[in-house]
C-alpha cells in the first residue's frame, strides 16, 4: 500500500466518501458562522465576559442533554436522525441571517438562538460520531475517525479565513446565510448513501435507566473512564478557542475578525497536517499515546500564549492545531474501539459532554481570566492544566497498556460487553 493509499484508506468505502464530503462542506460553513458569531457578540457588547457567557449558553444544553442524546442515538436509525438535526441546524442559521439582515438582532436573541443551537448539537454530535462505525468496517475505523477530524480542521482553514474576510467585507448576515446553505450538502450525501452497505448497530430497547446504565458502563471501563477524564479537563479549559482567540486577536495584537480568521486558519492548517500524519500512522495501539498527545498539545498552547508577535503566534497556532487533532483523534478512536456497539451512542454522548458540554463552565471562566488578567492568560489557563493532566494520567494509561499486553491480542482494544447484553454464565 502506498503512503497516500494508507492515509486515505477509509475513503475507498463509498458511503464514507459521501459522509466525508458532506461534512467537509457543512463544517466550512459552521466555521464561518463561528467567526461571525464571536465577533457579533463582541460588536454588540465589547465584552470578553459576555463572549464567554454567549459561548456557555450555546453549550449548556450539550452539558445537560448529551446523555439523553446518546440514548436516543442508540435507539433510533442514526442516519435519519442526522437528516433531522442537520436540517434544523440549517434553519437556525437562516434565522440568524434574517434577524441580522433586518436589523432586529439583539443580544437576548443571540442567547436564545444559541440555546436552540446547543439543544440540537446535544443530539446531533453523539449521533454523527457513533454513525461512523456503521459506515466503515472495524479495521478502517481509526482512519475514518482521523480523516473526519481532518475534514473538520480543513474546513476550519477554509471557513475561518473566509468568515473573517466576509464579516469584514460583506457583514455578519452573509456568513450565517452561507452556513445555512451548506447544510444541504449533508442532507444530499446522506440521501445518496447505499443503505444496504451500512452496518447499523442493534437498536437499544427502550428501558428505564439507560442514561445511568451508560454512565455505569463508562465508569466501570478504565479504557473509557481515563480518556473521558482527560477530555473533560482539557475540554473545560483548553478547548475554548472560540473565546480565547478573538480576545488574543483583538486585545493582544490589536486586530479584528480577519486576524482571528488567520489564527483559526493556521490552527486548521496544523490540524490538517497532524491529521494526515495520524491517519498514516493508523491505530496508535498504546493507551499512553493519549497522554503524550495531551502533554505536547499543552506545550503548544502555552507557547502560543507567550508568543511576543503576531507572526510568531501564527506559527505557534500551527502546532496548536497539530496537537488538537492528534489528541482528539486518538481519544475518539480509543472510545469508539473500547465501547460495545449497543453502547456507542451513549459513550460518544459522554465524549460530547466532556468536550463541548464543559464549555458552560470553562467558557465564562476563560473569558473572565482573559478580561481580568489579559488575553494571554486565557490561553495559559488551558495550556498548563493540559500538560499537568497528561502527566497525571500517564500511570493509569500505562496500566491499561499492561492489561492489553497480557490479553490474547496485545495492543488491540476490544469493546467491553455492556452489562445488559451479558449472557448468564
Amino acid at each position: 500500500m502506498t503512503p497516500t493509499s494508507r492515509i486515505f484508506s477509509s475513503l475507498h468505502v463509498g458511503n464514507y466518501r459521501l459522509y466525508f464530503t458532506g461534512q467537509l462542506i457543512s463544517m466550512a460553513g459552521t466555521w464561518m458562522q463561528a467567526v461571525a458569531l464571536a465577533f457579533l457578540v463582541l460588536h454588540l457588547t465589547g465584552s470578553g465576559t459576555q463572549l464567554g457567557l454567549a459561548t456557555a449558553i450555546r453549550f449548556l444544553p450539550v452539558l445537560l442533554l448529551s446523555p439523553l442524546g446518546g440514548v436516543v442515538a442508540d435507539r433510533v436509525d442514526k442516519r435519519r436522525l442526522i437528516f433531522l438535526t442537520q436540517t434544523l441546524l440549517g434553519a437556525l442559521a437562516g434565522l440568524f441571517a434574517l434577524l441580522i439582515a433586518t436589523g432586529l438582532i439583539r443580544l437576548w436573541s443571540v442567547y436564545l438562538l444559541s440555546l436552540a443551537l446547543g439543544c440540537l448539537t446535544a443530539f446531533d454530535n453523539p449521533t454523527r460520531q457513533s454513525f461512523i462505525p456503521e459506515v466503515v468496517p472495524r479495521e478502517e475505523l481509526a482512519n475514518a475517525v482521523t480523516l473526519n477530524s481532518v475534514s473538520i480542521n480543513f474546513s476550519r482553514v477554509l471557513g475561518a479565513a473566509a468568515g473573517g474576510a466576509i464579516v469584514a467585507a460583506l457583514g455578519f448576515a452573509t456568513c450565517f446565510a452561507l452556513n445555512a446553505a451548506s447544510f444541504a450538502a449533508v442532507v444530499l450525501t446522506l440521501a445518496l448513501m447505499r443503505t444496504s452497505r451500512l452496518n447499523p448497530a442493534p437498536p437499544a430497547r427502550k428501558e428505564p435507566g439507560q442514561v445511568r446504565a451508560g454512565l455505569r458502563y463508562a465508569a466501570g471501563t478504565p479504557e473509557l473512564l481515563v480518556p473521558l477524564v482527560l477530555i473533560t479537563v482539557i475540554g473545560t479549559l483548553a478547548w475554548e478557542f472560540q473565546v480565547t482567540l478573538p480576545l488574543i486577536a483583538r486585545e493582544t495584537f490589536g486586530g479584528d475578525a480577519r486576524t482571528y480568521g488567520w489564527m483559526a486558519s493556521m490552527m486548521g492548517v496544523g490540524a490538517v497536517v497532524g491529521g494526515l500524519i495520524t491517519a498514516y500512522r493508523g491505530n496508535p495501539g498504546r493507551a499512553r499515546t493519549l497522554s503524550t498527545a495531551a502533554i505536547g498539545w499543552g506545550v503548544a498552547i502555552t507557547a502560543a500564549a507567550v508568543a511576543p508577535t503576531l507572526p510568531l503566534a501564527l506559527v505557534a497556532m500551527l502546532f496548536v492545531g497539530y496537537g488538537s487533532i492528534s489528541f482528539n483523534a486518538i481519544a475518539k478512536t480509543a472510545l469508539q474501539l473500547a465501547a460495545a456497539p449497543e453502547m456507542r451512542g451513549r459513550v460518544m454522548a459522554l465524549w460530547t459532554l466532556a468536550w463541548g458540554g464543559s464549555t458552560p463552565i470553562g467558557g465564562p471562566i476563560v473569558g473572565w481570566i482573559g478580561e481580568t488578567f489579559g488575553a494571554r492568560w486565557s490561553l495559559i489557563a488551558g495550556g498548563v492544566p493540559t500538560i499537568l493532566i497528561g502527566l497525571a494520567a500517564l500511570p493509569a494509561l500505562r496500566a491499561i497498556d499492561r492489561v492489553a499486553a497480557n490479553s490474547r491480542d496485545p495492543g488491540v482494544s476490544r469493546p467491553r460487553e455492556a452489562p445488559e447484553t451479558r449472557q448468564p454464565g
